[in-house]
């Protein structure tokens, strides 16, 4: 699909390339990236459990192609055992120069039109200079940027290029189990993680730090079967209030997390400005915000708790009975330093002390992730700042991000030498990742293939 613009933009100069080459031939690639990404996104690649997998496996197809198109030779899939495959390339290193791993992912949230999408998701649409569909931003815009990348360089860039674009990212990874069985594929001085972004468009940030998550399923159980609420209400207790009043020891009056002994980290000194808060998480007006303290450390460096799933009956299937049985599936957003070991079983306790009335409670681990702490005082990460300032022509911030990607820490420990770099075209004030309208912001795509380029030259050691 986009390979018939291919001769145009076919003939690339190498890596001596200006940084105003650089930008004029980003530029004239877009057209071109444009067309692929939106062709990737017509790939409902949802990789959890239950959907189809024939799209997932056509999606990491089409992902192989895209790259190899742009430069990469020798594409291949990598099978990973129990899951979907990874795709895999790598461009040896000039002789003295370092080697970067380029990671985005190719498997993308659930969607369906009608749930508030005002176009199909499936069906990528341009309004506004922004790409709309699920996968736009999170993150097959991300496999753009190493593709691009590439094409810039002619397939000939100034340092070593392996890329690694993951097919489980947003469900249970079958990678993190393969890495280490593998570590020669991953190897590398840096990894530049495409998956995160700017809190506002146009304004660069490098994430320093993740959360991590755990999660947990309630199960509350209080009769054998369901009762007349007219004969037996007021002294047979329902397992519907029962599950409610234990959910909500979750928290205090004042929307702080009250689960006692749970680990905070150190608040970065970047804040996250309420009114833009506001407006990109879609607070109505007149809602007050939950929690104290400033709103960067609620959301990056402290825990957070979610209920994030209820099995009860549904308004168009209740009657007048007293509940036996309900249940809750609850996540806590853990510290980026956190061990989710210790902070879900501090979670599990809480919610079997929390029972009342002598209520039956089973508590089952679903999943446990640990969040990430980059290390911000390599060389590496000094460029790719720098390279954000030329590209973006401002300042770049040192922010955290409240979600996970549970793979950097298997990375870290497989390479524990490397430094890592967490940026993207994801923006926070339009990109609504996981939600509807999914979009990335074409603008914003192209600086972040700037700076990516810029990156590379300046780990080489050119200006």
């Amino acid at each position: 699909m986009g390979a018939k613009n291919e001769g145009m933009y076919g003939r690339i100069m190498g890596s001596g390339l200006s940084a105003g080459g650089i930008e004029e031939r980003v530029r004239a690639l877009m057209p071109l990236v444009t067309e692929d990404l939106q062709d990737l996104i017509r790939y409902p690649s949802v990789a959890f459990p239950g959907y189809p997998p024939k799209p997932v496996h056509a999606a990491a197809r089409a992902t192989a192609a895209v790259l190899e198109r742009y430069g990469l030779p020798g594409v291949r899939l990598l099978e990973i055992p129990g899951g979907y495959p990874a795709v895999y390339g790598e461009i040896p290193a000039p002789a003295g120069a370092p080697t970067v791993l380029l990671y985005a992912h190719y498997d993308v949230q659930p969607a369906q039109y009608g749930e508030g999408w005002e176009s199909d998701p499936w069906t990528p649409v341009v309004r506004d200079g922004r790409i709309f569909g699920r996968g736009a931003a999170d993150n097959k815009a991300g496999i753009l940027m190493a593709a691009a990348c590439l094409k810039v360089f002619g397939g000939r860039p100034p340092v070593g290029v392996k890329v690694l674009i993951e097919g489980e990212e947003e469900t249970k990874s079958h990678l993190e189990a393969f890495v280490p069985a593998r570590p020669e594929l991953f190897a590398c001085d840096v990894f530049i993680v495409a998956d995160n972004g700017n809190l506002v468009k146009g304004e660069p940030a490098l994430a320093a730090t993740l959360r991590g998550v755990v999660s947990c399923t309630l199960r509350v159980r209080t009769l054998d079967h369901p009762v007349h609420s007219g004969a037996f209400g007021g002294a047979a207790p329902d397992a519907l209030v029962a599950l409610i009043r234990i959910l909500a020891t979750l928290h205090d009056a004042g929307g702080d997390v009250a689960v006692k002994g749970l680990a905070s980290s150190a608040a970065l000194p970047a804040e996250y400005p309420e009114a833009l808060y506001r407006q990109n998480a879609g607070v109505l007006r007149g809602v007050s915000l939950t929690g104290t303290g400033s709103l960067g450390a609620r959301i990056w460096s402290k825990p957070s708790v979610t209920v994030i799933g209820i099995d009860a009956p549904s308004l168009a299937a209740s009657s007048n009975i007293l509940i036996p049985e309900a249940a809750a599936r609850v996540s806590l957003r853990i510290a980026p330093d956190a061990d989710p070991a210790r902070e879900l079983a501090i979670l599990m306790d809480h919610l079997r002390a929390a029972a009342p009335w002598n209520a039956l409670v089973t508590v089952e681990p679903e999943g446990a992730s640990a969040g990430f702490v980059c290390g911000t005082g390599g060389p590496g990460f000094a460029a790719a700042k720098e390279a954000l300032e030329i590209a973006f022509r401002r300042p770049a911030r040192i922010v955290g991000a409240g979600g996970s990607i549970p793979l950097m820490n298997v990375l870290h420990a497989t390479v524990p030498g490397a430094e890592f770099i967490l940026w993207g075209p994801e923006d926070a004030d339009g990109s609504r990742i996981h939600g509807v309208n999914e979009s990335v912001d074409c603008r914003e795509l192209e600086r972040f293939i700037v700076a990516q380029c810029l990156l590379l030259r300046r780990l080489a050691g050119r200006t």
